[in-house]
């Protein structure tokens, strides 16, 4: 495994775990039920691998994420990052909106280090911008925690450029977390320049489209009826069939390399900076295992070519989430 650096110096593996799918009956389910005994040997056989970068979230469960990280990385917590996120407001567990108050920060961030059952969180973002607390106040609450030593570095996730410059003027932010791949790249435009611009590392997390770049679902009708992806408006109708074109040029290249088409897609955002960190989600071994190797894949200036000519900025059919996720997206 190589490894990389975010910003405020923060090591991790080159490629991270997106733990979001290893929910059983959660509120967000990606094909089948998560198997929890192959979930945990999954982040078992990532640790191994040399992966020290494991990515969950209040929201996933909400909070049975963060209760199976938390008991697979029992006694193997040494070298790992572990990365976790606040914003929401919840009543049981119903999220009910986004909450940035730093009342919120503060009560979460106990919660995630019971649930994680560790002494200190690596990697704690803010989930979704709040537009009725200004970012200066959540950050100068997020500051406190790291003065404390109940968290190491802060990130935020889905945050626009004039946010990001705002919050880093109170406390340098690790690494941005926002949606980031061969069919979604509207980052380059502004959002990537500036995370560069003030030392902000970069997370993408959807870097295979939510499973569509692996080429492996070929119809909306493979979706299970519980999947979340049946409400993604880019597997919809006519925009399934147009943003395929996408997944054959991706397997265009893997062909050419004997390798996966996730594999490629994931070798491409790896291309696009050295902080860049991709996070793939996953539940079972061989997943993992095959999106751990892009790592070591290394393609051509060519191939890259061909990929930025198959998917230009802004060419996917379809938005990336519907109307009330967008609502929620680069505040």
């Amino acid at each position: 495994m190589q490894y990389r650096t975010l910003g405020d110096g923060l090591k991790v593996s080159a490629i991270g775990i997106g733990c979001m799918p290893m929910i059983k009956g959660g509120n967000i389910t990606y094909g089948a039920d998560a198997d929890l005994d192959e979930a945990t040997r999954t982040i078992h056989r990532a640790i191994e691998m040399g992966v020290t970068f494991f990515d969950t979230a209040q929201i996933y469960g909400p909070f049975q994420n963060e209760e199976l990280l938390g008991a697979a990385i029992r006694g193997k917590r040494d070298g790992l990052v572990i990365a976790t996120k606040f914003g929401f407001r919840f009543d049981g567990n119903r999220i009910t909106g986004v909450d940035g108050s730093p009342a919120n920060a503060r009560a979460s961030v106990e919660g995630s280090l019971k649930r994680l059952g560790i002494e200190c969180i690596d990697l704690y973002y803010q989930h979704r911008m709040d537009p009725n607390v200004p970012i200066e106040e959540t950050m100068g609450a997020l500051a406190d925690l790291v003065h404390e030593g109940k968290i190491r570095h802060i990130g935020l996730s889905e945050a626009a450029p004039e946010r990001l410059r705002k919050a880093n003027a109170v406390h340098q932010v690790a690494a941005l977390q926002s949606e980031y791949s061969l069919w979604e790249r509207d980052v380059e435009d502004e959002i990537l320049p500036t995370c560069r611009e003030l030392g902000i590392g970069f997370v993408p997390y959807s870097p295979l489209g939510r499973g569509f770049l692996a080429g492996e679902i070929t119809s909306f009708d493979q979706l299970p009826a519980n999947d979340w992806r049946r409400a993604d408006p880019r597997w919809q109708g006519d925009n399934f069939a147009a943003n395929f074109k996408v997944v054959e040029a991706v397997q265009a290249v893997a062909a050419k390399h004997g390798v996966s088409a996730a594999q490629v897609a994931l070798a491409w955002l790896l291309a696009q900076g050295d902080d860049v960190v991709p996070i793939p989600g996953t539940k079972r071994r061989v997943t993992m295992e095959d999106s751990a190797a892009a790592a070591e894949l290394a393609l051509t200036a060519e191939d890259i070519a061909a990929l930025d000519a198959a998917s230009p900025r802004g060419a996917t059919a379809g938005p990336r989430y519907g109307e009330a996720g967008m609502r929620m997206v680069r505040i």
